[in-house]
């Protein structure tokens, strides 16, 4: 630290050791004082070799207790409180130490005065500061373009926002109101800012204060009406933003504001999963996940860390996302101190690599195998369709492989709704993984099932952080098609139904996830654009581009209540399919193995297309 910062908090913390002590000396000559007027007389002897031992006593004291650590920008009402314990602490000290010595230097009785005098003295400066900022912060409100922010909660979490407004420069904000679900709070304050109507006022509110950005502080707040809510602000288009106490946050992290996103739209019920069954599944076995680092992977390896599982191994060919991730897990475990946490192993390497991933079953011998790891991005593999092989499929075989090999109890194939009658490269090695498992399961003692499903909200490449990149650069936000429809979920619902899916597993089950209903992604643009408080054609136009190679106009439907084959699990969400259809031809998928890197893209499409039949090559 430079000598002049050091200097400068020197001077800040001398600064109240000096008031400090003028009020120590002031509460007993005041007190003498009053004493003597009304004609009680006393000798007072000692007082001033007591007071150069009470001073010094005191301000260790308010060392001791982080009386000089507080930062005086932030005092608050629970700093006050500590103040005037010390000093009624101190005081009974020093009631005692006359009452035993009978020292005549003062009265017992007057320490109530001087502790009055000396909790009034203390705090006085520290109030008078906070009141000099809250005026100041005022006027740079007053001077300040900024967005005139309505606060949506008007108890403890809107009483959170409207202080971190106040004490944190970066934020734009400037509060007019708030609104509140309890219409007996209309017409009074927090923090000089009005109550001024229910959440049913908003659309008055909004219109009548000119309010452009609303941030939401309400926790308990029923989906239906929350939809409702950001709805009527996405019309008017009010930038939204949340406080992130409102979700699980970590342990000790700090309140702050942070965007709405587009998951928290998602209008699905909740998914119900048997948390207790999965905890006894993953409790005390040594997992591996399989690219761990990507966006599936990653989360899989987050909520298997939090249940106690002996070992888990992340296993990733891109060094950069497994070291983030073992970065974050490590915090957490290094936070978190009173939860047991499994010893953390990552290792870099590529499930085609047949001698490294084998180089890790040998050392860890992994009981329970998630294989996330494929390349997934569809227009991409159309023109690498080696590498969707050499990954999708080669990979997949040699995790599969050996985790026969190495007795492995259960292995889920993390898979996709692009499989189903697939009219890409991508989708149609994803359907050959499945069938790869399905061979193996056949003589094999390890449990083999596949989870299919479709799209996740945020993961890595997928539409949500293009559109995101699209409309921080002023758009066009670009969509293949105005019709075009997805279906979506969330990539912890995701992984948490896989995990739960690793509960049912039996042998050779192909697990189905129920998506809920299609999402128009023209919808997703527009209500992202909304939510950035952006008018579509106006701010940010949406633009089509057209189809690209390989993409459906609609994905098939994964859960049809009419079909025969699909059954019905413990879980609403889960179902699994038993279908006989296509098996794997060992001749055709040798000779595969064998020569794949030296055919060139289109070959490969073709030899995948007599192996996996559903597949229909379109480019």
């Amino acid at each position: 630290m430079p000598h002049q910062t050091k200097f400068k908090s020197f001077m800040k913390v001398f600064k109240y050791v000096l008031f400090d002590c003028l009020t120590i000396i002031i509460s007993y000559l005041l007190t003498m004082w009053m004493f003597l007027y009304t004609g009680i007389d006393h000798t007072y002897d000692g007082l001033v070799l007591a007071l150069a031992i009470i001073i010094p006593v005191k301000l260790l004291f308010n060392y001791i207790f982080g009386i000089y650590k507080i930062i005086s920008n932030h005092t608050g009402f629970e700093d006050f409180i500590r103040i005037a314990g010390i000093v009624v602490f101190t005081n009974i000290l020093i009631a005692i130490y006359i009452f035993v010595t009978k020292a005549d230097f003062m009265f017992e009785s007057a320490l109530v005065f001087i502790t009055l005098i000396e909790i009034s003295g203390m705090i006085g400066p520290r109030v008078i500061r906070r009141i000099y900022l809250t005026l100041q912060h005022q006027l740079r409100w007053i001077k300040t373009i900024g967005a005139r922010t309505l606060i949506i909660g008007a108890g403890s979490a809107g009483e959170i926002v409207a202080k971190e407004i106040y004490k944190n420069k970066d934020l734009n904000n400037i509060p007019v109101c708030y609104v509140d679900d309890n219409p007996d709070k209309i017409g009074k304050r927090i923090l000089g800012i009005n109550i001024v109507g229910t959440l049913g006022d908003i659309d008055a509110v909004v219109k009548k204060y000119k309010i452009e950005e609303a941030i939401l502080a309400i926790k308990d707040l029923e989906k239906d009406r929350f939809h409702h809510l950001i709805n009527t602000l996405m019309k008017q288009h009010i930038k939204i933003r949340k406080l992130n106490i409102l979700e699980d946050i970590e342990e000790n992290e700090k309140p702050k504001l942070i965007d709405l996103k587009v998951e928290d739209l998602l209008d699905r019920p909740v998914i119900e999963l048997d948390n207790q069954g999965i905890h006894d599944f993953i409790e005390n076995e040594v997992v591996l996940v399989t690219g761990g680092g990507g966006s599936i992977g990653s989360e899989l390896s987050r909520q298997i860390f939090d249940l106690k599982p002996k070992q888990l191994i992340i296993f990733d060919i891109y060094e950069n996302n497994a070291y983030d991730i073992q970065m974050e897990l490590l915090r957490k475990a290094h936070k978190q101190t009173d939860h047991k946490f499994p010893e953390l192993v990552v290792r870099i390497g590529s499930v085609y690599n047949k001698e490294r991933l084998e180089e890790i079953f040998k050392e860890f011998k992994p009981t329970i195998v998630f294989h996330a790891a494929a390349y997934k991005h569809v227009p991409l593999m159309e023109d690498s369709s080696v590498e969707a092989v050499r990954t999708n499929v080669l990979g997949t075989y040699n995790t599969a492989t050996l985790s026969t090999k190495y007795k492995v109890k259960k292995f889920v194939l993390v898979s996709s709704d692009k499989a189903v009658r697939s009219t890409n490269v991508m989708g149609a090695t994803k359907r050959f993984a499945e069938l790869i498992i399905k061979h193996e399961q056949a003589k094999s003692e390890t449990s083999f099932a596949a989870v299919r499903f479709g799209n996740v909200l945020g993961s890595n490449g997928s539409v949500i952080p293009l559109f995101k990149k699209q409309i921080a650069d002023g758009g066009p936000v670009t969509v293949t098609h105005k019709d075009i429809t997805r279906y979506f979920m969330t990539i912890p619902e995701a992984v948490g139904l896989i995990l739960q899916c690793g509960v049912y597993a039996k042998k050779g089950d192909l697990f189905i996830l129920d998506m809920g209903e299609p999402v128009k992604i023209y919808d997703l643009a527009t209500k992202m654009i909304r939510l950035a408080g952006l008018r579509v054609g106006e701010d940010i136009e949406i633009e089509i581009v057209g189809l690209r190679p390989g993409e459906k106009l609609y994905e098939e439907l994964l859960v049809d209540v009419k079909d025969k084959d699909l059954h019905k699990t413990n879980n609403q969400s889960i179902f699994v399919e038993h279908r006989v259809d296509d098996t794997l031809n060992d001749v055709l998928f040798k000779e595969l193995i064998e020569t794949f890197h030296t055919l060139d893209n289109h070959q490969i499409k073709e030899h995948v297309a007599k192996i996996v039949q559903s597949y229909k090559i379109t480019s």
